[in-house]
């Protein structure tokens, strides 16, 4: 008998009824319902007993269309391609794609030390060397700490 029924015609239940009520409260809040119509589509959602009645109650709100209504495919799921990671490599490359640009600010901060003591005639404080803290910090954590980071560990 469920073989002859079409979908507008089974029964729908709570958590449809609830999911419609929150695409309804979605649009009140976007401010494409006004309050009366938002009542009044939500009291018709509560009472509603198949999907046909519910279907109604989104059709000319946008990106409230039933899926089976939908004129747009859903794109397919794609897995994200792998990289081939070659072992000893990897963390080099992590290390050499920030230390280089980093380690060139530190040269220019210490060129700057160097010619302000050169120009008062002796060597002053260097502080460049809080430039390098961070650095050396850095390259240890990656070279020695996996270099995964945050990031991979979510995964």
């Amino acid at each position: 008998m469920l073989g002859l029924m079409g979908r507008d015609d089974m029964r729908a239940g709570d958590g449809d009824r609830k999911a419609v009520a929150e695409q309804l409260k979605s649009a009140l809040d976007e401010g494409r319902l006004d309050l009366s119509e938002y009542d009044d589509r939500l009291q018709r959602t509560y009472a509603a007993k198949t999907y046909a009645d519910l279907d109604g109650l989104l059709s000319d709100l946008p990106g409230t269309v039933p899926v089976q209504h939908s004129q747009i495919q859903p794109a397919a799921a794609t897995a994200p391609a792998a990289t081939p990671v070659q072992p000893g490599h990897s963390t080099g490359r992590q290390i050499a794609q920030w230390v280089g640009p980093y380690a060139g600010v530190v040269l220019v901060c210490s060129l700057i030390w160097l010619i302000t003591s050169l120009s008062a005639g002796h060597l002053t404080y260097f502080w460049p060397v809080w430039m390098l803290i961070p650095l050396i910090l850095g390259v240890f954590g990656q070279a020695f700490g996996g270099g995964g980071g945050r990031r991979d560990r979510k995964r």
